[in-house]
């Protein structure tokens, strides 16, 4: 037992008072023998101890009346072991689109709020975080319609994001209990990215969940064949649970053109095609109706009128190889000579190949300098004899770059960096038994560039960075069978597309991912995206024959936004929702550390009310202050 003011104990030394007092009435009594009173002595002693045993019941009754009242005033009180702790708390709450999951007519996000509301105390001070927003050092009053209005969002925050950030809520200073919630369902894609090093925190976890685990997603759209006219269009699904088949819809805006069935296989993956006109700009979306998760029933794409790239070879040597590479569906492709160079057409361009030059005069190097600072990409591929001065003195502004010497001995390009943005997507694996093509004389490079592709004794045949790409060796059919390799398509076709990054079929939100927009803005104009009254500003980096956007914090919705200048209309581009949270499989709660696991919010908060319960106890004091003060009159009036 505690008490509240336990100064007010000292009174109990007022109990003395009433003792001392009792002592002092007390008297002794001389006997006085008396002839003939023997019956009047016994009524005199039986009055006499009558008495005596009055005033030592009274003495008690009173004391314990007085010490009842003491010990009310005292405020005395029975507390559970961290009752009197100070504490604080900050409470997770979990709105990613995993939270949309349906449960008893309402979403797994709605119930949660509800249960909150209904289980925080009305004066209690906590601070609440989402996936995307803050409360913090609030009361119920205070959120309550933000709660009620919290909508799902594509962020997700790993149970390591939690943690810190929900560190940064409490004091560190402060001498307190500190106590995160974290209600969630627990995907597992929120597993730890990292060992979890707040372990000063008493985390309390609840997971959530439905009964059933229900949903079908629009996994990802190709493109597929193309003939004359046509296109193929391939839609990817997947379910979580065994389905025969589900009706698929194909929009162009708001106009219905083409429905079929996707037939589930036993793997629950399913494919579904639709036919498109080959020049036709479409503005598509390709939705479903399923009764699980809502955000992944519909996906954005849009396809445009291509832009073709402008790609520029410089030199007398042959180019046909490039012209069947560079074709003219997607190209736009011319081949000079250097005598018949207008350099005032450089920096049009998007990628530049110098094709076996003897020499790369002054003014053409100054020209190519600004061409690929302005974000022009550059290819080099060197003659068999060249002027290795001229050619030094200009590949020194990319990484020190430079030909040491020239090497006569035949050698095989053996070694693909598989990994290097230039073959990123070619291969399906590492291939080492491919048919190596090899050259018969190369120059040694000394570079900081990175390797592409290397001989066998690893020095380097090709190499690059930031849109600049240098060959060692002469690619002419004299001197290399690398025209001939099935690696040269690729090579050159992937400089020339990132040369220019074209628009996708759609992007994915919070990929942090860039679009090049050929065209000159006039002075102080910026490109801006638009969708049904929404409006941003992307970042934009201005080149001399394009601009370079990039996309990371923005957009957040899904849809198909237009890319506008002021009334200049350039093309749409379309985004979509990540599919992670798609993927219906949860952690195990009982293997995460934490202080307790629930299912259940409001048991949770019943619980931690609980523990902080104190009971009160100076009203039974009253009470029996009351009582002795009854028994004090009782023994007065009958004893």
């Amino acid at each position: 037992m505690q008490f509240k003011h336990p100064e007010l104990l000292w009174a109990l030394f007022l109990l003395l008072i009433p003792i001392f007092i009792h002592l002092f009435q007390l008297r002794r009594f001389q006997k006085t023998p008396f002839t003939n009173v023997k019956f009047l002595k016994k009524v005199v002693s039986e009055s006499r101890r009558s008495n005596s045993l009055k005033k030592w019941l009274l003495l008690f009754t009173r004391m314990l009346l007085l010490a009842a009242l003491i010990v009310a005033f005292a405020q005395p009180f029975i507390a559970e072991k961290n009752a009197l702790q100070e504490k604080e708390t900050v409470i997770y709450l979990d709105d990613s689109f995993s939270m949309q999951a349906k449960t008893n007519n309402s979403t797994l996000l709605e119930e949660a709020v509800q249960n909150l509301i209904q289980s925080i105390p009305e004066d209690q001070t906590f601070s609440l975080l989402t996936n995307e927003k803050v409360f913090k050092n609030v009361t119920l009053k205070n959120i309550r319609n933000d709660l009620l209005q919290l909508s799902p969002t594509s962020k997700q925050l790993k149970l390591n994001e939690i943690y810190l950030k929900a560190n940064t809520f409490f004091e560190a200073e402060k001498k307190s209990i500190k106590n995160l919630i974290v209600i969630s369902d627990f995907q597992q894609s929120m597993a730890l990215s990292k060992v979890d090093s707040t372990q000063t925190l008493e985390k309390h976890l609840v997971s959530l969940a439905v009964d059933e685990l229900e949903n079908i997603s629009i996994d990802s759209v190709y493109l597929g064949a193309m003939d004359g006219n046509n296109l193929e269009l391939i839609a990817v699904l997947s379910s979580s649970v065994d389905t025969e088949s589900t009706p698929v819809s194909l929009f162009n805006g708001e106009k219905l053109i083409a429905k079929t069935a996707a037939t589930f296989n036993k793997n629950k993956q399913a494919e579904v095609s639709f036919t498109l006109p080959k020049n036709e700009v479409i503005q598509g979306k390709i939705e479903i109706s399923d009764s699980g998760l809502s955000y992944d029933n519909q996906l954005f794409f849009n396809i445009d009128s291509k832009e073709k790239i402008k790609v520029l070879v410089i030199g007398n040597a042959d180019s046909n190889y490039l012209k069947r590479i560079f074709t003219t569906d997607e190209f736009e492709f011319i081949s000079v000579t250097l005598n018949a160079l207008n350099y005032s057409d450089l920096n049009k361009q998007n990628l530049i190949i110098l094709n076996e030059l003897e020499r790369i005069p002054n003014a053409l190097a100054t020209s190519l300098k600004s061409f690929t600072t302005n974000g022009g990409n550059l290819v080099i591929t060197p003659g068999v004899k060249i002027d290795m001065n001229s050619y030094n003195s200009f590949l020194s502004n990319y990484n020190a770059t430079s030909f040491v010497q020239r090497v006569n001995y035949e050698r095989k390009i053996t070694d693909i960096s598989f990994s290097h943005p230039l073959y990123r997507n070619v291969f399906e694996k590492n291939v080492t038994n491919f048919q190596s093509p090899k050259v018969n004389q190369y120059f040694r490079l000394k570079t900081r560039n990175p390797n592409v592709l290397s001989y066998q004794d690893k020095d380097p045949f090709l190499v690059g960075s930031n849109g600049v790409f240098i060959f060692s060796a002469s690619l002419s059919s004299e001197n290399s069978n690398f025209k001939n390799s099935p690696l040269i398509v690729p090579t050159f076709y992937n400089m020339g597309v990132n040369s220019l990054k074209l628009p996708e079929l759609y992007y994915t939100i919070g990929n942090n991912q860039k679009v090049d927009i050929a065209t000159q803005l006039p002075k102080d104009h910026i490109l801006k995206m638009t969708k049904e009254g929404y409006e941003f500003i992307p970042q934009q980096k201005l080149f001399a024959n394009k601009i370079s956007l990039s996309f990371y914090e923005n957009p957040v919705k899904d849809g198909i936004y237009s890319i506008y200048d002021q009334d200049n209309f350039y093309k749409n581009l379309s985004f979509n929702y990540s599919r992670s949270e798609s993927d219906l499989s949860y952690m195990d709660i009982s293997n995460l550390n934490a202080s307790t696991k629930n299912e259940s919010i409001t048991a949770l908060f019943q619980q931690m009310q609980n523990d902080d319960t104190i009971n009160a106890l100076w009203k039974w004091f009253i009470i029996l202050a009351v009582l002795f003060m009854l028994i004090e009159v009782l023994i007065q009036k009958y004893l």
